[in-house]
């Protein structure tokens, strides 16, 4: 393969995941790179939730079994350090490690995957689903009145993906109605979406967090409703959010530093994911041709300025803004983005050459 593709550079980035993070035992990976600051034995559910979608991205692209070893390795490393269960306190968490299992399912055929995401949305819908300032899901386990675009957004994508598989349950009601209060409470007239509301329980929005993910989300869910229904609507809207998003926090090719948290790395990896799943559904559309053009430049711009920058040692490296050299410390997370942002390159690319991505070039089927 010419190293020069992007799925060549895919494979370099996936590799790179277990260059720089492998570790021995149920560690799994290092929460950073060096390994020695802070809290190394953290246990990040979320975070090795979309280590699954990554190395499910790598499976599809290539269908090189390896790729399915390491997503199964990852899903038991979440199994065995959460005590053998599924569940935790936080919804988003878990619809995270859901929407990773679907898509695994989906990829393998096998039932116990299924099964798994299936118990997961029961356990949440049953635990977080209220009618506290309109019917909709709560973050977690201990603030039920805290409603947000973290735990709702997922919760659409994979209602729409579990009705696809089972029409006899109301997951596509969920799914609609989730996304009805979203839109009612939490994006705004030009498809900026904010982050939650009510989490002092004062009904306050929480304006001042302007993060890359939220928005991704909300794409990914207005794309699924799309795909369910044939509403074009939701397909504006998600262009809309998407157009909205590069144009308020990015400086034109890529998103800065959203915070040194260790969450904040994975926050614009979730909005390339499903900025992926926007432009598979745009291929062929002609009413949105100009936005989809002007996506797909953002995509390749960002991607060629992460590897312009991000390698050390050939391997990639990057710190959460692509547009500087790489740093002292990085969380996986940060790596995680970068994966994701050059899976969906390498995805673009493909489309583009007339080739298929596994079965990845379909809409809803890759994200």
């Amino acid at each position: 393969m010419n190293d020069d593709t992007w799925s060549a550079r895919a494979d370099t980035a996936q590799h790179s995941i277990d260059h720089w993070f492998g570790a021995d035992g149920i560690q799994f990976l290092a929460n950073s790179h060096p390994h020695d600051r802070g809290n190394t034995e953290v246990f990040n559910y979320w975070w090795l939730a979309h280590v699954i979608d990554a190395r499910v991205d790598a499976w599809l692209r290539t269908e090189d079994e390896q790729w399915f070893d390491a997503a199964i390795a990852a899903r038991d490393n979440i199994v065995e350090r959460n005590g053998g269960q599924l569940f935790n306190d936080y919804f988003d968490d878990m619809l995270w490690f859901a929407l990773a299992l679907e898509r695994v399912h989906r990829a393998t055929g096998e039932q116990r995957f299924l099964d798994e995401a299936t118990a997961i949305w029961d356990h949440v819908i049953a635990e977080g689903w209220n009618d506290t300032l309109g019917e909709s899901l709560a973050w977690r386990k201990q603030q039920l009145y805290y409603k947000n675009t973290p735990a709702n957004g997922p919760l659409v994508i994979l209602g729409v993906r579990l009705s696809r598989l089972d029409d006899s349950r109301d997951h596509l009601g969920y799914a609609q109605r989730a996304f009805e209060w979203l839109t009612a409470n939490l994006v705004g007239p030009d498809g900026f979406v904010e982050d939650g509301v009510n989490r002092e329980e004062d009904g306050r929005v929480d304006t001042q967090w302007r993060f890359t993910y939220n928005q991704g989300l909300y794409v990914g869910a207005a794309v699924e409703l799309y795909a369910a229904t044939g509403d074009r609507s939701y397909l504006a809207r998600a262009v809309q959010t998407a157009t909205t998003a590069v144009r308020e926090l990015s400086d034109g090719a890529v998103f800065p530093d959203e915070g040194d948290g260790g969450d904040e790395g994975l926050f614009k990896g979730v909005f390339y994911r499903y900025l992926g799943e926007l432009l598979a559904s745009l291929a062929d559309d002609e009413e949105f041709a100009e936005q989809r053009t002007a996506l797909a430049d953002f995509l390749r711009a960002g991607t060629d300025t992460l590897w312009a920058n991000g390698l050390v040692e050939g391997h990639l490296r990057p710190g959460n803004d692509w547009s500087k050299p790489p740093v002292e410390w990085i969380p996986y997370s940060t790596i995680l983005s970068a994966v994701f942002a050059v899976e969906q390159r390498a995805r673009l690319e493909a489309r583009e050459s007339g080739a298929e991505v596994g079965a990845a070039t379909v809409a809803g089927v890759a994200g």
